[in-house]
């Protein structure tokens, strides 16, 4: 901008402006002071205006490789410190930037980026991971930030991007995304869809044997987890070796998930609203048999054990069911069809605010979730049925700046469960199913002329048996349930820098209220049955009997539950001090108290009593110019159960690591250019946990005695009118039961390898020693009621856990990203106390898989008599041709318990891995990931889907499978899939053994998600800072070799199945 004055001036000195204040500094003129006034007012408005001409602001989002906004970058003025930060969706906004001006992007574990203005108002930055990562900041045991070069530790973290799938329990994304977690899920049923998991196996048989789950660094559980939204977690972990969990003593003797949550940032308000609709569906449904093949074969079955028994059903009803008859009199029902709808609608909604000052910062969130099960409900009932689960969630974290060296955090998280549903589980429904006659009766009946009116439904059933139907029980009443949560946190961070630089102190109470009830209503259903010999085929008219008039009711009874209340009070105190001198030594210590007292409702006096833990723990670590480290750490842990002589347990570890790659020698080689960072580390330490035995057996150096057994009662007087109790012992003292200890190992390597793949790879061994067992070695002529139990048994696990990722990003706006990880767990046991096996050494569980199967060999099918009457002797009943033919291991003519041998993979499975992609052009983005595992046998529950035989109170139903390819006279096939049919119990064929183990091993297609985030121009126009919708896929397709039910659930498929989801989304910040 250039300014005419008119005015004559003479100028003695150049005129200096300072541009960041837009003033006029240094002026000096000739003696006319009224043209000096005029001049310099003229200048300094000529500045002001110059100046901001050539000023703008700009706008703009920062992301990861996987287009996940980045909270907390620094954006700076290159060279100057006009700067500002992103907010909590990557966002930013910084003024008075000129055009020739560049911005660095700069954020922790991140590479830094520099862009230049060029004209531009809006730039969009995707950051990478620094290949070097020695700034990158791990978040260690007790909130701790550690630099990730100096970690020598084994833990894995996970992006909660890879979390966000369309589920309402996060624990079902958990499989396959981190190495050294074995997961699976067993059942999806609404609120009861769970996974399993554990870290590196597990080589304990007592109770407890999952993790233990902090949650910003409280105990939590796992229903807790399961109820976390992605969106609210900031940091997801995993510490699996001693060094990383030694400082938790006992409760971390299985590995720690630690998980954070989002806190607010210094900024204006910002609002982000997620909201998702989901389309749920079975992976995969159970086959049966059509109703007219259920009748013939149930036929054969009759006559292939009696040939002179009668016919179940005549041929008569047969033709007529086939030809479409009266369904009310020749009922021909598809359980599954008739119980269970094809899909169902489910949606999530989460919104969370942050903001603050320099004061206070804040972060609110709420999550409304709801699930939907897949029962059809009845129009006349007027209740609902069907499984609703309704979950809310609100999570408050206020963060205060009371001084320059005090800061207090306050957590507030509030879980809330509604639960709707049919009396019994979901599970137990489809359960059901398999145990119901298709062709015995109708599910209910319509209302005829010959009836007076009813005010309840006409439920079928079979006039001389009293048979299941699965309709009545869904639909004869509902269970409620309540739960609620409330946890309440304070943690109060104290700066002592005026003591000493680099220490530190953190106090931290948490205090926990959970609370429970259920309550079920129902009314007995009334039963009907076509009145023998009324059906009229021409007028297709019939009359129907009620089978239990006086049982029925017409209304909703209520039956009172169980009410629980549960209380939780913890305390932690943490002094930390972390030095660094002359940028040579780095030096951090720790030490930590710890106490927890828990109270729940009990049965008796010991389980009313409160559970009261307390525990010490200490780390010290050293770091030499970024490339020698050492630490060593330490719990010290009480607990109630042992006496007092072992009511301590101490557990230290050690870990050493070498970075290599910052030698000058490497960095003078070849290698420097392939291997941009290596680090070498080992760790060994002692772990130990005193969940040992059963849960509720608290105090193992007392015993338990009952002083009213009635068992062990006796009778007196006359005629043995009176009775008196006896007395029992439950358990009987002992003194020198002690804590189950783990020696564990770990040796690893961290590279990244061409700035482009990191590879992560942990070996490890554990030793785990005083297992408590039931000593098989007490003779039973001791007389003993009660088998004692000690600290006899010791298993050893070993295996090794593999990460490789590669992440690359283009100049047009291209991203991509690989990533995989495999695990291998093994778990053995190293001595299990059993009676002498000196003349069976096969049947000896040492050596062995914790999980392993023991079983019979099964040959083939009996192929004729002649094959059974030359064949050993088979102890289990009854059997013949067609029956199940199994090997007679110890040689002495006959099969019995002794002929077991281990058979098959463990039931747990040994192998668990994943692999996945996610890639990006400018606004569009996708992802996929796949979730497999191995080394894993189940075994088909044999008894549970054999047809045709009466199973509390219904008869089991047939499968596809079983009537393609079961064995008969005409097809005398010794390896077809299911042994002659019977309509009987038969023993001999429900053995676990060879014939009935499967291979569990399955590779699934996890997730796929595509998305698109609308231009912030766009998005703006509509009042909003950013938008992004998506279309999502969960369980999309398996690939096993089991082709019955989904490989995931097992042996027991006749279960809520596990669900397909196809998912739209839509993520909005205002």
């Amino acid at each position: 901008m250039v300014c005419f004055i008119g005015y004559k001036v003479i100028l003695r000195e150049v005129i200096k402006v300072n541009q960041s204040k837009h003033l006029v500094t240094t002026i000096q003129l000739n003696s006319n002071s009224m043209e000096i006034k005029i001049m310099s007012m003229a200048l300094f408005i000529c500045a002001i205006f110059g100046l901001q001409a050539q000023e703008k602001s700009i706008t703009g989002r920062v992301t990861d490789e996987f287009n996940e906004p980045i909270m907390g970058v620094n954006v700076l003025v290159k060279g100057g410190t006009n700067g500002t930060m992103t907010g909590f969706d990557g966002d930013y906004l910084i003024s008075k930037v000129s055009e020739t001006d560049s911005l660095q992007f700069s954020f922790v574990g991140m590479k830094t980026v520099t862009l230049a203005v060029n004209g531009k108002n809006v730039l969009n930055v995707i950051l990478k991971e620094d290949a070097a990562e020695l700034k990158e900041v791990v978040l260690t045991a007790f909130g701790v930030k550690q630099k990730k070069a100096s970690v020598v530790s084994s833990i894995e973290t996970i992006k909660p991007a890879e979390l966000k799938i369309p589920s309402s329990n996060l624990s079902t994304a958990l499989a396959g995304r981190v190495s050294g977690l074995i997961s699976y899920q067993r059942s999806g049923e609404p609120g009861s869809d769970d996974a399993n998991f554990f870290v590196r196996g597990v080589t304990s048989f007592s109770y407890a044997s999952g993790p233990l789950i902090l949650i910003d660094g409280v105990e939590s559980t796992t229903r807790e987890l399961n109820a976390m939204q992605p969106d609210d977690i900031d940091t997801f972990s995993i510490m699996k070796d001693a060094a990383a969990t030694a400082v938790y003593g006992a409760r971390g003797g299985n590995g720690v998930i630690n998980v954070t949550t989002k806190t607010g940032m210094e900024g204006k308000l910002k609002i982000n609203v997620r909201h998702e609709q989901s389309l749920s569906m079975s992976t995969q449904e159970i086959d049966l048999a059509d109703p007219i093949s259920y009748m013939k074969l149930h036929n054969e079955a009759t006559l292939a054990r009696d040939p002179f028994a009668n016919r179940f059903y005549s041929l008569e009803k047969i033709e007529q069911t086939q030809n479409g008859a009266n369904p009310y009199v020749y009922p021909a029902t598809d359980w599954y069809d008739f119980l269970f709808k094809d899909k169902v609608i489910n949606s999530r909604t989460n919104i969370n605010l942050s903001g603050g000052s320099s004061k206070v910062t804040y972060y609110l969130a709420g999550t409304f979730n709801e699930d939907n099960g897949n029962l059809k409900e009845n129009d006349q009932n007027n209740f609902n049925n069907n499984i609703n689960v309704k979950s809310f969630v609100l999570r408050s974290n206020v963060g205060l700046k009371l001084t320059k060296t005090t800061d207090v955090t306050i957590r507030f998280n509030g879980h809330f469960r509604d639960y709707n549903g049919p009396l019994i589980s979901g599970d137990d429904t489809y359960n059901m199913v398999l145990r119901a006659d298709p062709v015995a009766f109708s599910p209910f009946f319509r209302p005829d002329h010959s009836l007076s009116p009813r005010n309840h439904l006409l439920f079928g059933n079979d006039p001389d048996e009293d048979y299941l139907n699965p309709y009545a029980e869904m639909v004869k009443g509902f269970k409620e349930s309540t739960y609620t949560q409330m946890k309440t946190q304070v943690v109060v961070n104290q700066d002592f820098d005026f003591i000493t630089e680099g220490l530190k102190a953190k106090f931290l109470l948490s205090t926990d209220r959970t609370s429970s009830f259920d309550a079920q209503r129902q009314y007995n259903p009334y039963y009907y049955y076509v009145t023998p010999g009324t059906y009229n085929s021409t007028e297709d008219s019939f009359f129907l009997t009620a089978k239990n008039p006086e049982q029925g009711t017409e209304f909703l009874d209520y039956l009172p539950s169980e009410k629980v209340v549960n209380a939780s009070n913890y305390y932690e105190m943490v002094l930390n001090y972390n030095k660094n001198i002359s940028n040579t030594h780095d030096v951090t210590g720790m030490l930590v108290a710890t106490g927890r007292n828990y109270e729940e409702p009990g049965d008796d006096l010991t389980s009313s009593l409160p559970h009261k833990n307390l525990g010490y723990a200490g780390r010290f670590t050293y770091g030499y110019k970024d490339k020698y480290f050492a630490e060593f750490n330490f719990g010290l842990n009480g607990s109630e159960r042992f006496a007092k002589k072992n009511r301590w347990g101490f557990f230290p570890s050690t870990g050493l690591g070498y970075v290599i790659s910052n030698e000058d020698f490497w960095k003078k080689t070849a290698l420097d250019k392939v291997f941009t960072s290596m680090k070498f580390k080992a760790t060994y330490g002692l772990s130990g946990t005193d969940a040992i035995g059963n849960e509720y057996d608290r105090f193992f150096y007392l015993s338990n005695i009952n002083l009213i057994d009635d068992s062990r009662g006796y009778s007196w007087g006359e005629f043995g009118s009176v009775y008196s109790p006896g007395v029992s012992t439950i358990r009987y003292p002992n003194d020198k039961i002690t804590w189950e200890t783990s020696k564990k190992l770990n040796l690893g390597l961290e590279a990244n390898i061409f700035e482009k793949f990191n590879f992560i790879a942990d070996y490890y061994t554990e030793n785990r020693e005083n297992i408590l067992m039931t000593r098989a070695s007490v003779p039973v002529s001791m007389g003993l009621l009660q088998t004692p139990t000690a600290n006899v048994g010791k298993a050893k696990g070993y295996g090794f856990d593999l990460s490789l990722d590669y992440n690359e990003s283009w100049t047009n706006g291209l991203w991509l990203s690989l990533r995989g990880n495999f695990t291998y767990a093994v778990s053995e046991f190293e001595y299990y106390e059993d009676v002498d096996r000196s003349e069976t050494p096969w049947l000896n569980r040492t050596g062995y898989p914790t999980t392993q199967t023991w079983g019979y060999v099964a040959e083939r099918l009996f192929i004729d008599q002649a094959d059974v009457d030359n064949s050993p002797i088979q102890t289990f009943g009854s059997y013949g041709p067609g029956d199940i033919k199994y090997r007679d291991i110890n040689l002495d003519g006959k099969i019995s318990f002794d002929d077991q041998v281990a058979i098959g993979n463990p039931t747990r499975p040994e192998i668990v891995y994943g692999f996945g992609f996610s890639g990006g052009y400018k606004g569009f983005d996708i992802s996929s990931f796949f979730q497999g595992l191995a080394n894993e046998s189940f075994f088909i529950q044999s008894s549970t889907i054999q047809p045709f035989v009466r199973n509390d109170g219904g008869k089991n139903a047939l499968l596809k499978v079983i009537a393609d390819d079961h064995w008969s006279e005409s097809n005398p096939d010794p390896k077809a899939f299911w042994p002659r049919l019977t309509d009987r119990s038969l023993e001999n064929n429900q053995k676990t053994s060879t014939w009935w183990m499967r291979d569990g091993a399955f590779l699934r297609w996890k997730s796929l998600e595509v998305g698109y985030s609308i231009p912030s121009k766009l998005s703006e126009k509509f009042g909003l800072r950013s938008a992004r919708i998506y279309l999502s896929g969960n369980n999309l397709m398996t690939f096993s070799k089991f082709k019955l039910w989904d490989p995931e659930m097992a042996g027991n498929g006749f279960k809520y199945p596990i669900q397909k989801v196809y998912n739209a989304g839509i993520l909005i910040g205002l």
